[in-house]
């Protein structure tokens, strides 16, 4: 097991990582943007570096920084968290050169799986269905032609990255050039990466996600499956296990199909594969995301599995000491996703408590929230034996949260919980005028 672990994020998930790490008898190292020197990461941290003015691409996307932190406090891992570098292959591959373990799958896998354009001819050799689309894009001429052999309407989306960035729904021919260069400009500013591909639309559906845990021994199993199609554009707000929307046999099904392609795709660590399941009940293949989730907190609390600790034993050499029949799924659990409308310095926090509910998050009193990152402030999950009495408990801690001095959120999340839809599991993408 390693001794010392940098941590190359911020905010709840930074906090999130600090504490695992603190529990398994391993000192953490915090890196903070100028911004975030007084940030509660950082004083939780055993120690900690400045890398960078405030800007992302200064400081948290800043690699040398990063790696010079990690080599000065003597730390054998970074873990990347979700975000910022955790899928960036030329990150993974300067650790390695540096002697240091980056938490994840190896920077090959990174390359292989993250690109989703060439992951789908990998993922249709695996069984699994794949939604119809095309390879990457090489000219907008060439995004025409494949259009048109897809037939409209179709999803134009960046093969790096995610987030909801670089995505366009194109409806008809007409909307393809101002939406190949817009997606691809968007792309390109937010993961250095341009290209695109396109895919068949499918409509209605719900967004499924399975959870994948596998080690360097050949050991996988699946952890359930996370209906995250509460989405405004494009940008996940609520999530839940099990979906309301899946049968038991069907999700015994794909998920035993999920652990034989992660197997086979040799994939190691914590990944999801994400699907659009579509009015008939099928599934079909979208993307993995090779890194924690930021969703993974409902299923640790389904399943009682802690992610990052196997995270970080996995990238250790350590084996699953659980198999696939030893997963316990009982019970529900949901997640509201808190974001900030705007900046603002925090002036009162009261933070629901009770038997299984908890909110992950980096607030403090008198913070001040800033423009520099990403609006997520925390992470309100709760969990209960049925659907019903979930709901019931994620309204009552919803009441019961109390952020002022920032503008939030909360009012959104009471209304998709009181939301007719919500109760009765029926919803789908077009709940918040997704589709």
């Amino acid at each position: 097991m390693f001794s010392k672990i940098l941590i190359a994020n911020r905010g709840e998930i930074a906090v999130r990582i600090i504490r695992a790490c603190k529990e398994m008898g391993v000192a953490t190292v915090a890196v903070y943007s100028e911004a975030d020197r007084h940030a509660l990461h950082v004083a939780l941290a055993d120690e900690s570096y400045c890398i960078g003015g405030p800007e992302a691409a200064a400081s948290y996307l800043n690699e040398s920084a990063i790696l010079s932190a990690a080599l000065l406090s003597g730390a054998q891992a970074i873990h990347p968290g979700y975000g910022f570098l955790s899928e960036n292959a030329h990150f993974a591959r300067a650790c390695r050169k540096n002697g240091i373990v980056m938490i994840g799958p190896d920077p090959e896998s990174m390359e292989r799986l993250s690109d989703k354009a060439v992951l789908k001819e990998l993922i249709r050799e695996t069984g699994l269905s794949v939604i119809p689309g095309s390879p990457a894009l090489g000219s907008l001429e060439e995004a025409r032609r494949a259009a048109m052999r897809i037939g409209y309407p179709v999803m134009l989306k960046a093969c790096s990255g995610g987030g909801g960035r670089g995505i366009r729904l194109l409806r008809r021919e007409e909307e393809l050039c101002d939406a190949y260069h817009q997606a691809a400009a968007e792309a390109r500013s937010a993961f250095g990466d341009g290209s695109l591909y396109l895919e068949k639309y499918i409509f209605p559906a719900r967004h499924v996600e399975l959870q994948i845990l596998a080690d360097e021994h050949g050991n996988a199993v699946c952890l359930g499956d996370r209906d995250c199609s509460i989405q405004r554009r494009n940008q996940k707000l609520l999530e839940e296990t099990p979906s309301p929307a899946v049968p038991d046999a069907a999700r015994r099904e794909i998920m035993a199909l999920a652990v034989d392609a992660a197997k086979k795709l040799r994939y190691v660590g914590a990944g999801t594969m994400e699907f659009l399941l579509d009015r008939e009940g099928h599934f079909w293949f979208m993307e993995m995301n090779v890194r924690l989730q930021v969703e993974h907190c409902v299923t640790e609390m389904l399943t009682g599995v802690d992610l990052v600790k196997w995270q970080i034993r996995i990238a250790a050499g350590i084996p699953l000491n659980f198999t696939q029949d030893e997963v316990r799924m009982q019970g529900s659990a949901m997640e509201c996703r808190i974001n900030a409308g705007g900046c603002g310095t925090l002036s009162l926090l009261h933070v629901p408590g009770g038997p299984s509910v908890r909110f992950d998050t980096g607030l403090f009193l008198g913070q001040t929230v800033s423009p520099y990152y990403d609006a997520l402030l925390g992470k309100l999950i709760v969990y209960a034996k049925t659907r019903e009495e979930t709901l019931r408990k994620l309204r009552a801690a919803l009441c019961e949260l109390v952020i002022e001095g920032i503008p939030t959120n909360i009012e959104e999340q009471l209304g998709i919980v009181e939301d007719a839809r919500m109760i009765d599991g029926s919803y789908d993408l077009t709940l918040l005028g997704q589709g």
